[in-house]
């Protein structure tokens, strides 16, 4: 019983901080696929956007956060255009972008990579690490 509790506050504490991050209700979301559907990078994807919502709503955190589909969504914002509950879906992508990114370091220093290291990098990533000093 004591492993449940525990694993539910780190459940807990994931879901509160994606929805303080991106500012949206993770339990609005009633799976219906419309932000799947229209998602051009989706092929590309190992879980789906709705998946990435619903991992986020149950607390999977490392799923997510092992995930190359938080990378490989361009933030077009083609979900979040398609939500009939209005959810802004590439807000909570981008929230979980800056959770990982804030677990490793909490930003990048971009003039002090190495243009091979800047080619291995997604460009979301630094795109994500250079939002956080913009409001």
């Amino acid at each position: 019983m004591r492993i449940n509790i525990s694993q539910r506050k780190i459940r807990d504490s994931f879901v509160l901080k994606v929805q303080e991050l991106s500012g949206q209700n993770l339990l609005a979301c009633y799976q219906c696929g419309k932000c799947s559907a229209g998602c051009p990078a989706v092929s590309q994807m190992d879980i789906l956007p709705n998946q990435i919502i619903r991992y986020a709503q149950l607390g999977l955190k490392e799923e997510l956060l092992q995930s190359k589909a938080i990378w490989i969504c361009a933030s077009c914002f083609t979900c979040n255009a398609r939500c009939p509950k209005g959810i802004n879906i590439a807000e909570i992508i981008e929230a979980i972008r800056q959770i990982l990114l804030r677990k490793r370091e909490d930003y990048i220093k971009i003039r002090k990579l190495s243009d091979k290291e800047k080619a291995g990098v997604p460009p979301i990533a630094l795109i994500s690490s250079l939002r956080k000093f913009t409001s």
